[in-house]
Order: structure tokens, then C-alpha cells, then sequence
């Protein structure tokens, strides 16, 4: 008889584009029937201190021995804090499934970077490792991301969208029977290059983008960069917004202030683009929001002014959610990866086929 129930205690670790720190999430996860039951146990963040932000955002422009030396460093740092976490909440996980940190995404030359060694996390934390979710996905000619929309049909199906704005807006629904999902444009990645000129990690509740005023020339120019007239599976990384979008931003004589209220009615109308042809405007659909950008308060206000003829409700769920949605996303891939089931969906990478994808570093 085939199993139908069984339990994990898996700490997931994300490390995202918009580099303000690890998330770790311990997580109970129990498998009912087709799908899977969570639990967060404990989760937190641990910002990055000022010179790892420095190491993570040059990183792309550095030797290959100073790549190296970053994935080393990484991987014990990123254990380190496991093993702190751990100790501190007397948790005993069975595997600690991290994302590591995206340095470069280039899956159409076949490769995507995460870094943090999963041998240096697996010794420093004393627990077993998976990590390398995208690379098998890439090698079957998928575009490794996004990863998240198996935990979206897993954990979270009574959705009708996931909408995670994190350093890149994706999102991920059900249609036609399967499992669709894209990146759709940068958000954290650039609003918060934007408030570090004014010395502030993130524009607290969207206050500066408020204050500003639109720039027709500019938001003209952003939403007509060919990225957004591409047919997915599409995925972003810091290199094209590094080539695309931070040279467009430098150039415009702006405030800062001006420069985040103009980019944020660019990520509203590209969502609202991204959603127009998933959203049968006859029934009321359902958004999860997720991610870093759900506190941006000017930016889900212009959102919801979007989705509303669309008839989608935006759903802004507890705040343990919003934060730790992707680490518990992770320690569900690590989960699937333990018992070898399908992990990555071809239907969202443009894979040849389903995959089940990750290294594992040690014995469980």
C-alpha cells in the first residue's frame, strides 16, 4: 500500500536578490494525500551586515579565487547561524534545505550560481544539506526558476494566484489543468538601490515613493524594455537589471524620491499586465501576496487600484507568511528531494520534462 502520511522537521534558509539577509524558517511538514500540511515552528532574519551586502552585490564583477572564496565563506556563515538558531530554539531538524545566494542566472548558457558550499553548512550546523535546486532544471533546458510554484500547488492550491514581491516579482497560478508561473519585473531589487542613496535600507511603507511625483519619460521608457514583450518561461536576475534598469535610472535627473514613485507605478502596471490574460474577469479570484513589497503600503495600494477591475481580491496574509513564505517553500523542496518526488515543474521553467533536483551533503 502506498504511503499516504509521514513528517519532516526541515529548516529552510533563503538568501534573496535583495540582500537584506537569511531567512531561516524550521518547519514541520507532514504529508496528507496528494498534498502537504505545514507548520512553522520558528523563523527569523538575520540581516546582513554591511560588508557581506558589499561581497554578495559586487560579487558578479569579481575573480574567479574571490567567487570561490564567497562560496566557501558563505556556506560556513550560513551554517554558523543554522547551528546559532538551532541551539538557541533547541530545534532538531532532519535537514537544513538552503536556496543559497543567486549570483548569476544565465540559464539560456546553461548555468545558474548559488552560492554558500553545502559540505562547510552541513559541518558547521551538524545537520544534513540540500542545496542546488536549479541546476538540473538548466541542464534539461528549463530555465531553473522559479521555483517557488511547487509550493504554491502544494501548500498553498486554494489560491487562484501566489504573487511574491520580493527582489523580483513572480507569480504562479493553475490553469488549464497545470501549474504556470514567471518572473514578471524587478521590486526590491531596485526600490531598495533607490532608498540606499538616501541612506535607508528600504523605503519604510512606500513614505518616499509617496512623496513623489510620476515621470511620464521615464515610465515610458521602463515599460518598453523588451524583457516584458518576451513569451515565458522567463526569468530574471541581477545582470539584466544591473544592464537594463540601473543605467535608465542613474541617467534621469530625478530626486530619489521622484524615482521610487515612478518605478513603483512600473511594477504596478507590469503586474497588472502579467495577470490580465490569467484572470477570467467573471469570478472572483483570490491573490496570495507574499514577500518583502506586501509592506510597501504606496505599492499594494496602487496594486489592488489595478487588479480591481480584473475582479482579484488581494489577499496580505499574517505577517510570518509574507516574510518566510519562500524559506518554508525550500524546506519543502528539500522534503521532495529526501523522498525523490517532482520538485520543479517543466510547465514553469520550460523544462523537456519534471525534475527532481538538489544535491544532498550527509546522511539522514
Amino acid at each position: 500500500m502506498a504511503e499516504t502520511t509521514a513528517s519532516y522537521t526541515v529548516l529552510g534558509v533563503m538568501s534573496g536578490t535583495s540582500l537584506d539577509g537569511l531567512d531561516l524558517a524550521c518547519c514541520h511538514l507532514e504529508k496528507q494525500g496528494n498534498g502537504y500540511q505545514f507548520h512553522i515552528q520558528q523563523a527569523t532574519t538575520i540581516p546582513y551586515s554591511a560588508a557581506w551586502q558589499h561581497t554578495l552585490g559586487t560579487l558578479v564583477h569579481s575573480s574567479a579565487l574571490e567567487l570561490q572564496e564567497a562560496h566557501i565563506n558563505l556556506g560556513r556563515y550560513i551554517g554558523q547561524e543554522v547551528r546559532k538558531f538551532m541551539e538557541q530554539h533547541q530545534l532538531k531538524p532532519e535537514l537544513v534545505s538552503s536556496h543559497g545566494h543567486t549570483i548569476f542566472h544565465q540559464p539560456q548558457k546553461g548555468f545558474s550560481l548559488q552560492i554558500g558550499d553545502g559540505y562547510h553548512i552541513m559541518v558547521e550546523s551538524g545537520c544534513p544539506v540540500a542545496n542546488d535546486f536549479r541546476s538540473l532544471d538548466i541542464a534539461l533546458g528549463g530555465q531553473g526558476a522559479p521555483l517557488v510554484p511547487v509550493g504554491d500547488e502544494l501548500l498553498f492550491g486554494t489560491y487562484d494566484f501566489c504573487l511574491n514581491l520580493g527582489g523580483i516579482a513572480n507569480v504562479s497560478a493553475r490553469r488549464q489543468g497545470k501549474r504556470v508561473a514567471f518572473d514578471i519585473c524587478p521590486v526590491n531589487m531596485v526600490l531598495n538601490y533607490l532608498a540606499k542613496r538616501e541612506g535607508q535600507a528600504y523605503d519604510a511603507g512606500g513614505e518616499m515613493a509617496a512623496k513623489g511625483k510620476k515621470d511620464d519619460a521615464l515610465l515610458q521608457k521602463l515599460n518598453s524594455l523588451d524583457f516584458y514583450r518576451q513569451e515565458g518561461p522567463k526569468s530574471l536576475g541581477y545582470e539584466w537589471v544591473n544592464a537594463a534598469v540601473f543605467p535608465m535610472l542613474e541617467s534621469a535627473t530625478l530626486s530619489t524620491n521622484d524615482l521610487l514613485h515612478t518605478f513603483c507605478l512600473h511594477i504596478a502596471e507590469q503586474l497588472y499586465l502579467a495577470l490580465l490574460p490569467l484572470a477570467p474577469v467573471v469570478q472572483k479570484q483570490k491573490l496570495l501576496l507574499t514577500g518583502g513589497g506586501a509592506f510597501n503600503t504606496f505599492l499594494i495600494d496602487l496594486l489592488k487600484e489595478k487588479l480591481e477591475p480584473l475582479n482579484i481580491m488581494v489577499v496580505v496574509p499574517e505577517r510570518q507568511i509574507i516574510e518566510y513564505k519562500e524559506a518554508l517553500i525550500f524546506a519543502l523542496l528539500g522534503v521532495l528531494r529526501l523522498r525523490g518526488e517532482i520538485n520543479c515543474l517543466a510547465s514553469v521553467t520550460g523544462a523537456r520534462r519534471n525534475s527532481c533536483g538538489g544535491q544532498l551533503y550527509g546522511k539522514i
